[in-house]
């Protein structure tokens, strides 16, 4: 939506960058300080250089990055929007659809 200039607006966009580096592809979500979080879990094959790295604060995902893994920046977003407690197991998880993560209570 847009707004003229001079008209309150809240800019609720997330931070998002990519990049390909040779057989690599990144797409990072979301803003964690260096020290400000307290986990940070795996889902996928990190030896195989697919998937998807999450970092948490009190079980809350701040960022989440996927690595030559595709079509799942959208759902990371949405579970960084959320600010909701996950389960961490589940969020791991390959067989659990990160949509089904977000709103869920652990």
């Amino acid at each position: 939506m847009e707004r003229p200039l001079g008209q309150d607006a809240a800019y609720d966009r997330l931070p998002y960058f990519f990049t390909d580096q040779y057989d690599l592809g990144m797409e990072y979500s979301g803003y964690v300080e260096p020290d400000g979080y307290d986990q940070v879990i795996f889902r996928g094959d990190v030896e195989a250089r697919q998937f998807i790295a999450f970092w948490l604060h009190g079980g809350r995902v701040l960022a989440g990055m996927n690595v030559n893994m595709w079509d799942d920046n959208d759902a990371i977003q949405d579970l960084v929007r959320a600010g909701a407690r996950v389960d961490t197991s589940a969020l791991s998880d390959t067989e659990t659809p990160l949509s089904s993560l977000v709103g869920a209570s652990p």
